[in-house]
Order: structure tokens, then sequence, then C-alpha cells
């Protein structure tokens, strides 16, 4: 286990990882968004809600669209709720994750991450019959200020497919706490 170690860089994102923060991490793909939309969008002020965009549009071959492909994700997500981390929302679009999550203990950030991509990247080629890299290698991560913050972000994570023309209600999504929170 890592320890939790603040704000720091892998490349070009800053992260943050302290134990006891509540974190919206966002994980994609390695083929949601081809590298020049990556490259130009970086360059731009605004280049979250963008990426976010074009990564609603569905690009890439959308591997989480198939159903024992988001059970195992959606499984690796729940594995350690409770234990390394307690799980506040997700949502599996076709080609990228948002997870809200609370470190609990002197767990990483990164490592329950990369955990995650580890597990299910093999289990996903193997059961594709593929190989070569499944997930991008970086994420995204933003800690949550302060509860209206949190709120806000529950709110666009489960909303995310009804955002992206998916379904009409959030609640008939199949991988997403939205559809728990309505049993």
């Amino acid at each position: 286990m890592i320890q939790a170690r603040g704000w720091h860089s892998r490349g070009y994102l800053p992260h943050f990882d302290s134990p006891e923060t509540v974190q919206f991490v966002t994980f994609r793909l390695a083929d949601s968004l081809p590298r020049t939309v990556i490259e130009t969008l970086y360059a731009q002020a605004d280049a979250v809600p963008r990426i976010d965009h074009e990564l609603d549009s569905g690009l890439g071959a959308c591997w989480l669209r198939r159903p024992e492909i988001a059970v195992l994700v959606q499984d690796a997500l729940l594995h350690f709720d409770g234990d390394r981390y307690r799980l506040l929302a997700w949502c599996l679009m076709p080609n990228h994750v948002h997870v809200v999550i609370e470190i609990l203990g002197n767990h990483s950030l990164s490592d329950i991450v990369r955990s995650w991509k580890s597990f299910t990247s093999r289990r996903a080629n193997a059961q594709l019959g593929r190989s070569g890299p499944f997930w991008h290698a970086d994420y995204f991560d933003r800690y949550m200020r302060d509860g209206e913050h949190l709120a806000r972000t529950i709110e666009y994570v489960e909303q995310n497919p009804v955002k992206a023309g998916l379904i009409d209600v959030a609640t008939d999504w199949l991988w997403s706490s939205a559809r728990l929170r309505s049993t």
C-alpha cells in the first residue's frame, strides 16, 4: 500500500491523494478519446467539460456496453466498499466510469484506482479475447470541497446516462448507484 501523498502529478494531470477525503474519479477506456482530440481540448481553458462531452458521445469500442464487462467492472468497484473506501455514487458509461468515493483508513486513491483498472483489464481482455491496453493510463480526480459540491457531483454522476441520451430516467440505467437507490 502506497502512503497517501497530498497533491502530486503523474504527468499532465494533478492529483490529490489523502486519507479520509471524498473524491470524484473518472477513468476511461484506452480508445475512448483520440490523441488529437485530447491535445486540442487540453489546450483550451474549459477542457474538462469538453472532455466529458466527447466521452459521452461514445467514441471507441465502448466495451462497457457489454453486460458481462459492465458486471465485471461494477463488481470490482463494489468489492472493497466499506473496507478500503465507501462508494457514494458510481456510473459505468459505455467508454468511461465515474465514481464518488470516500477513502477509508490509510489507503491511497492511486492504489485503489490502480487495483480496479488492473483487475478489470486482465479479466475484460480475457473475456473479449483481446490483448493490449484496456484502460487509459491516467484518471481524473477532484476532491469534494463541501456538502453542496458533493451533492452536485453525485447528481452529475447519476444523471450522466440521461444527459448522454442513453435513457430517460437515471434509475433505469443498470450500471449505476441511481438504480440501487430506487430499489
